[in-house]
């Protein structure tokens, strides 16, 4: 804790910090078409006892229709029709399960190139991301687009699980090449921390048991390794970030003049009495309360859901951001930012688009797309002219408001957003403010400007 939280305050954040790293840890399984994704997340659910009789008579059912002498534990994941029938997952599948420890929120992400958006999905709120690699085939082109993802995600923990040792004797020799190529990778890229650890989803080696057949490898199993991680951050380490979500106003007998800000605190830490600047108007107030869930405090912090009052009546409405003074983003019409199109129809120079950053939603023009990342060397395709579905690449937009946006590497959560298609509502793109982990191409002039969307 930094120095300027009381004794109490302290012992509160921290209390509050070792809730949230015993409670609960998103995360989300990734690598190339079967290298055994959904058999270690039915592994796991299986093994931890987080499976009910009826689910794991109807996965024997369907196995045993398939000619299956053996439940496929994959099925506990694999839910849709077209996935059972063709052997493989298209969509995320989300798994909710938990341990003396800690619970967990499971996201288990396609393998096929086509369904990388998929991934990125699943990925973009996970705290830790496990590679699968298929011990016979080590690291493929795929296995290095996930490793990409997760490290422009900035996902912080990174797991390369080496999947069915069984399959090439538990040989350690094959183990340690597969890690070592894959670390040097992933390093290169700036993923944090990378773990590895042999396993046999099939056979449940280190998965959730230490292993027989492996006595070379010392390190924890798959299910230690997620009950122990550290998961969270010092919320007093990160500037203050509150999106407005709704204005309070009761206008009642009792609460004639009361006009609060509700919303989820998405960084920091606030206090009453701290000096606030609200975005983009630049209007300057101080804190003079904080309700949370009734309850009036002098202290709260992310991620927490509170009404704000301040000192002054201000022009605030959803989609304004409240932060400190001495800690306030800049703001901008202009952004250049790393985006993973996400939808069929392709992404194109002149597109008109909204753009949704936490509460607030604003019309953007795509100005420039600079680049087209290639992920399996990381070189950059220039002027590519349009964004394809599962694409990775530069932009530059132009917003119709002044935004105040946090770069991605500081703030996953103030510094992402989304592209929305203005006619029907169906998001486009995701989108990482800043750079990404490569050198970003330089962002050109603007090709064009539209009737009606010139900003």
């Amino acid at each position: 804790m930094t120095s300027n939280l009381t004794s109490e305050e302290q012992a509160a954040a921290a209390a509050v910090e070792r809730s949230a790293a015993t409670s609960q840890l998103r995360f989300a399984t990734a690598g190339s078409v079967d290298d055994g994704k959904s058999t270690l997340v039915g592994r796991l659910l299986h093994d931890s006892k987080s499976v009910l009789a009826d689910q794991l008579e109807a996965v024997a059912h369907a196995s045993r229709s398939r000619g299956q002498e053996v439940p496929d534990l994959a099925l506990l994941t694999d839910g849709l029709r077209a996935e059972r029938e063709q052997g493989i997952t298209i969509d995320v599948a989300y798994r909710y399960f938990a341990t003396p420890k800690r619970r967990f929120i499971l996201a288990d992400t396609p393998g096929h190139v086509q369904y990388t958006r998929n991934m990125v999905t699943g990925a973009s709120t996970a705290e830790l991301a496990v590679v699968l690699v298929d011990a016979r085939n080590g690291v493929v082109e795929q296995t290095r687009r996930h490793a990409a993802v997760a490290a422009l995600l900035r996902v912080p923990h990174v797991v390369l699980a080496v999947n069915k040792m069984d399959l090439v004797d538990y040989a350690e020799p094959v183990f340690a090449a597969i890690a070592a190529e894959f670390t040097t990778y992933a390093a290169s890229l700036g993923v944090p921390e990378i773990t590895a650890i042999p396993i046999s989803a099939l056979a449940g080696d280190n998965v959730v048991t230490p292993s027989a057949n492996m006595d070379w490898y010392g390190g924890p199993t798959v299910l230690e390794h997620l009950e122990t991680v550290p998961v969270g951050t010092d919320p007093s380490q990160d500037p203050a970030r509150f999106p407005v979500q709704y204005v309070i106003r009761p206008q009642t007998a009792e609460h004639p003049d009361y006009r609060g800000y509700a919303g989820q605190i998405a960084s920091g830490v606030l206090r009453v009495g701290d000096a606030v600047t609200v975005l983009p108007s630049g209007r300057t107030s101080t804190i003079t309360g904080i309700d949370a869930l009734g309850a009036m405090v002098d202290v709260a912090w992310a991620p927490q859901s509170v009404t704000v009052t301040l000192a002054d009546d201000l022009d605030i409405s959803r989609g304004d951001l409240i932060a400190p003074s001495d800690h306030a983003p800049e703001t901008t019409q202009d952004v250049a930012a790393t985006v993973c199109h996400l939808h069929d129809r392709p992404l194109r120079v002149g597109d008109r688009v909204l753009l949704k950053h936490t509460t607030r939603t604003m019309k953007a023009i795509i100005k420039d797309i600079p680049s087209r990342l290639t992920l399996a060397d990381l070189s950059h395709h220039p002027a590519p002219g349009e964004l394809a579905a599962n694409d990775i690449g530069r932009v530059v937009l132009r917003t119709s408001e002044p935004l105040a946006l946090d770069a991605y590497e500081e703030s996953r959560r103030t510094g992402s957003f989304l592209l929305i298609d203005p006619a029907d509502g169906t998001t486009l793109t995701a989108g990482m403010a800043g750079d990404s982990f490569a050198a970003s191409a330089d962002g050109a002039e603007a090709a064009r400007d539209d009737e009606g969307w010139d900003f």
